[in-house]
């Protein structure tokens, strides 16, 4: 007969009939697919107010609690909905997941992988997508300030006030309220974010290709481009990173597969809205990584 805690360890492991259902649903699409399926889940949408919902370096502790022990040579369906986040997370995140499964990595998204997102998409050898599926740009941004934006605005100060200098005094106003500092730092992050793209669909994407450099730097271009993406919350759905290059496997090509993927992102979302939950990393096996906001209670005279 099991003693109080291991009654209550039992409990704890098997969790709210959220997890139950979130794990049940994991564990069927890792016996679909026969490879490692890990869910890396923002809250974003049902917690706007919280902080840390984008990509972090946090994100790299649950990831390596949910890769730990795992099988590493069957590859890995990374299960993805994120706003994206900072770069050098982003970056940290692709070296640790490629130094632990290689480039035998699919990016599975079912709704949204915006951003950071779309570069970690990038990173694997493949992108599944079905039909309410979006990555997005990948343009810097500094707070909610494009990088591309403040380059493009001050090109046009030059311009217009070499053209009418009446201007001037109308382009100072503008300008004054960027640092000094501000376009060299806009000019590097892009340069950055372009160039660890290219690099990453060039090892794998389009590792063997020989074009593979001229394919990466077409699709780098369609996703960087500010003056091509126009805004950094562009939804891009399955036909249009089709047919910018991008190797894209529609889900709707297998419906049991894309029933099974849509199981995994409606659990998650489940936990998401129902719960005070608003970062969950879990692998095929329950093991998990989840973030959960914190409530204030504020006591009244």
């Amino acid at each position: 007969m099991p003693n109080w805690n291991q009654v209550l360890n039992e409990a704890n492991a098997t969790g709210s009939a959220f997890d139950v259902l979130r794990r049940q649903y994991l564990a069927q699409l890792h016996a679909k697919t026969g490879r490692n399926v890990i869910a890396y889940y923002s809250g974003w949408l049902q917690k706007p107010e919280v902080k840390g919902s984008e990509i972090n370096d946090e994100d790299k502790n649950g990831l390596m609690t949910a890769v730990h022990q795992l099988d590493r040579s069957l590859g890995l369906d990374l299960v993805l909905h994120t706003p994206g986040g900072e770069t050098a997370a982003t970056e940290s995140i692709v070296h640790y997941l490629r130094a632990m499964f290689g480039t035998n990595m699919r990016a599975i998204v079912p709704q949204l992988a915006m951003s950071g997102g779309t570069m970690i998409s990038c990173a694997c050898r493949e992108i599944l997508m079905g039909k309410p599926s979006s990555l997005g740009p990948i343009d810097p941004q500094f707070g909610s300030i494009p990088a591309h934006g403040v380059l493009e605005e001050f090109q046009r100060a030059i311009t217009e006030t070499k053209a009418d200098p009446g201007t001037i005094p109308v382009w100072q106003a503008i300008v004054a309220k960027y640092s000094p500092s501000l376009l060299g730092e806009c000019q590097k992050a892009i340069n950055w974010s372009n160039q660890m793209t290219k690099e990453w669909l060039e090892s794998g994407m389009f590792l063997g290709d020989a074009d593979a450099a001229t394919k990466a730097t077409a699709v780098v271009k369609e996703l960087a481009d500010h003056a091509v993406t126009l805004s950094h919350a562009r939804h891009l759905p399955i036909e249009r990173c089709r047919a910018i290059g991008l190797r894209v496997t529609a889900l709707e090509d297998d419906q049991d597969l894309q029933e099974r993927v849509l199981s995994v992102h409606h659990a998650c979302m489940l936990t998401l809205s129902a719960t005070q939950a608003f970062k969950l990393i879990e692998n095929h096996k329950g093991v998990a990584f989840i973030k959960v906001a914190q409530r204030v209670l504020v006591a009244q005279a």
